[in-house]
Order: structure tokens, then C-alpha cells, then sequence
């Protein structure tokens, strides 16, 4: 999720506005996430059991 979409409960202002401590507090903390820190661990498992498949399917195609 991206900061400029998020509003702050403190000062009813958007977040990449920085307009209170609160806002530029959060908006630090999700610019310092990698790019995989945003996403659930629900989302992270099924792409890692994609990954999974998809080099088991790879493996097979190359011994037949």
C-alpha cells in the first residue's frame, strides 16, 4: 500500500503531506520497507508456492 492514499486519524490530513508528527512518522516507516514489506504473509506464501511450482514445472519439462 502506498502512503499518498492513506489518511492520518490524528490530523485528518493525507499522509504524504507530513502535516503532523504522526503523519511524518508513518511515512517514514513505509518509505523504509523493502519491496516486500507491505505484503501479507498470506500473499508472500502463495507467491513463494508459485515460485515452487513453477520450478518443479521447469525441472520436469527439461528431463522429458
Amino acid at each position: 500500500m502506498t502512503y499518498d492514499r492513506l489518511v492520518c486519524a490524528n490530523c485528518a490530513a493525507p499522509v504524504s503531506e507530513g502535516r503532523c508528527h504522526v503523519c511524518r512518522a508513518n511515512r517514514e516507516r513505509l518509505q523504509q520497507e523493502g519491496p516486500f514489506g507491505g505484503m501479507s504473509p498470506v500473499a508472500l506464501l502463495t507467491l513463494l508456492v508459485i515460485l515452487v511450482a513453477a520450478v518443479a514445472l521447469l525441472a520436469a519439462h527439461q528431463t522429458a
